[in-house]
């Protein structure tokens, strides 16, 4: 539970802000993004972090980037922290992956940067991105299956591998124990 003094999502202000600049009603942005009503309502207030596809839908609708709808207050300082535990960076996620973001989600599609942690047999199974995003992945700790494109290579702690992912792409963890990883997303400048 979030204290009073705690500042607020960025994200949940500036979705909270943007429909209402619009006029929208929760209704019209459920209809517009594909996102439950509810879910919307409950992101609105800070009571949930949205996964970044759902984020991505929201902003899809506003016809807007992810990025500029987390432009906070900090924008601009000359250094930006993110804590371990703040919630508004970590991502729920199916198949056993949990996503951490490491960068400011306002510089999205330039460069993102993530801790992944898998469950055993855990996976994360991308559509392909953008013409020419390529993605770094790098295990700390345990082993991970990648496959781009159709083909695959193992990486055990300390491999790093570099692979297209403007085609369908995954990452999955064959083991029984858990694995930590990072992982860079590198856009094409447009």
């Amino acid at each position: 539970m979030r204290s009073a003094a705690a500042p607020a999502n960025p994200f949940c202000e500036q979705v909270r802000k943007l429909r209402a600049a619009r006029g929208w009603s929760l209704e019209q942005l459920a209809a517009a993004s594909g996102v439950s009503r509810s879910m919307l309502s409950q992101i609105e207030r800070g009571r949930v972090n949205p996964t970044v596809a759902v984020a991505q839908r929201i902003a899809a609708a506003f016809e807007v980037s992810l990025g500029s709808l987390v432009d906070g207050p900090d924008w601009g300082a000359p250094i930006e922290v993110i804590r371990a535990a703040d919630r508004a960076y970590h991502f729920r996620t199916r198949n056993g992956c949990e996503i951490r973001t490491l960068s400011p989600i306002r510089l999205e599609k330039e460069v993102e940067f993530y801790e992944l942690r898998f469950r055993p047999r855990g996976a994360l199974k991308s559509a392909p991105h953008f013409a020419g995003t390529r993605e770094i992945l790098t295990v700390r700790q345990g082993t991970l299956r990648v496959t781009s494109g159709g083909e695959g290579c193992v990486l055990g702690a300390g491999d790093s591998a570099h692979y297209r992912a403007d085609v369908p792409h995954s990452i999955e963890n064959p083991d029984r124990a858990v694995t930590i990883a990072y992982l860079v997303v590198l856009y094409r400048p447009r």
